[in-house]
């Protein structure tokens, strides 16, 4: 068997991935870089990017049925799938046509389509695309396979053809009744949107919240927003068993405490989890561990058990974020080729829930706090005192911060609004700049921009 040598192999051309290719091999090193599916990874085939466009488009409809009280009244508009789908696919292959266009063009880089499985040590076969097997071997290699929608096991639920945030994008009409099941970040955006488009939709959560893992205020806050757009929410509640009907119908038994109640619909999307690709790698073969996930055990370097081999993004399970991996890849080639000694010791884990309105967060939360028996003072202000909300017209929602009671230092936020994760970014720079909150209530913002009101803010917090 005649093995090809490369200085880096990278498996996934993900966030991390892309960038790191090219790098690499602008720093004058022979690279393999492997792609089973598509460039760009699930951001922009089956996550952040396209399904922003649909956030927009359920936005468009959303403010063209609530403008009435803005002076603004629209009898009839009419939500075009076919539209929103197209404008999704076109940005989409934009994107990944860009891509894998700056890939082909750098040298030193080559880009195989096709499966990549561990042989030996530092070895792999790739099964390319109808194109038979490629054996390489690699001094540094890099994983970036991502993540997967969780398939739980289910009373009948390999009997009817569930959706997952993959494919629901390809759908070509607007479900008549969608269940989601999981109120979690994947699951509510996608229900908020699809109801917005004209499904009725029921989401399905077994904690006795929404967001389990966000403030309980948080929680009841969006469990609120999202009653008042009728989506009917049930949490305590699971899935115990799934029958197909006849006609197409989709009968659904759910379970609240000891009571068992019957739902019918017409889609059913999967939104309770996402597991590590890694089963089909053969990492045993090349001595990397994982844990009890499934997820690549990596130390503060982004380097597994085995000297050489690194994972990024997703399947390291440090933060299911596409800037985490491609922080991941930025901490990589800086410590490999620069000499640097980045780790990802302390590094900020800012994310954004694109629900409408946003929720935007960054440090621990005040149930954090509480658990760390930490001093600290918690500053709250409703959305209905900040001025460019009311102008605006739209005052769900509210901002929170935790700030260290004796150095004044911001250690988290919250913000759920209109434009949440912007705002949420400036208090983000604020701390990774020690700028303390008493100096932040009377820093001069540019008014009537929302981040003017972290002034009020933090002027609920008394001198």
């Amino acid at each position: 068997m005649k093995l090809k040598h490369y200085d880096a192999i990278i498996i996934g051309a993900g966030q991390a991935g892309v960038p790191l290719a090219k790098k690499l091999a602008k720093a004058g090193k022979k690279v393999a870089l492997i792609e089973k599916r598509w460039v760009g990874g699930t951001c922009v085939n089956d996550g952040c990017t396209p399904t922003k466009t649909w956030v927009a488009s359920a936005k468009a409809a959303w403010v063209a049925a609530n403008s009435a009280h803005l002076g603004v009244k629209i009898k009839t508009y009419k939500v075009d799938f076919s539209l929103i789908k197209k404008r999704k696919d076109d940005i989409v292959l934009n994107a990944r046509k860009g891509i894998e266009k700056g890939l082909t063009a750098t040298q030193g880089l080559d880009l195989l389509h096709g499966e990549a499985v561990f042989t030996g040590h530092k070895t792999i076969s790739v099964k390319l695309n109808g194109l038979g097997v490629k054996h390489i071997k690699g001094d540094w290699i890099f994983i970036n396979t991502g993540t997967e929608t969780f398939i739980p096991h289910i009373e009948g639920l390999s009997n009817i053809n569930y959706l997952t945030s993959t494919s629901i994008l390809e759908l070509d009409k607007v479900p008549e009744h969608l269940l989601v099941l999981g109120g979690n970040y994947i699951g509510l955006e996608f229900a908020q949107m699809f109801r917005r488009f004209g499904s009725k939709v029921t989401v399905i959560e077994r904690s006795q919240r929404l967001l389990s893992k966000e403030d309980e205020d948080i929680s009841l806050e969006m469990q609120k927003i999202l009653r008042l757009e009728n989506i009917d929410i049930q949490t305590g509640s699971e899935i115990i068993k799934f029958k197909q009907k006849v006609g197409g119908k989709i009968a659904a038994t759910v379970k609240n405490a000891e009571v068992e109640k019957k739902v019918k619909c017409s889609d059913v999307l999967l939104a309770v989890g996402r597991v590590p690709r890694t089963q089909s790698l053969g990492l045993e073969k090349t001595g990397v561990k994982v844990d009890e996930k499934g997820y690549v055990t990596v130390n503060a370097k982004l380097e597994t058990n085995v000297p050489g081999i690194y994972a990024l993004g997703d399947v390291n399970g440090g933060g299911a974020f596409t800037h985490i991996a491609y922080n991941d890849y930025t901490i990589v080639y800086r410590n490999l080729i620069e000499g640097t000694k980045y780790t990802t010791k302390d590094r900020p884990l800012p994310y954004c829930m694109f629900t409408d309105p946003q929720l935007g967060r960054i440090g621990i939360s005040e149930a954090d706090a509480k658990k760390q028996a930490l001093d600290v003072i918690i500053a709250r202000l409703p959305m209905s005192r900040v001025a460019r909300a009311a102008e605006v017209g739209d005052t769900r929602g509210f901002m929170k911060a935790v700030v260290d009671a004796k150095t004044k230092k911001i250690l988290g936020a919250a913000v759920l609004g209109q434009e949440g994760g912007e705002i949420m970014s400036v208090l983000q720079m604020a701390m990774e700049g020690n700028i303390t909150y008493d100096r932040i209530r009377y820093c001069v913002f540019a008014h009537p921009l929302y981040s003017e009101s972290l002034n009020n803010l933090f002027m609920t917090i008394p001198e």
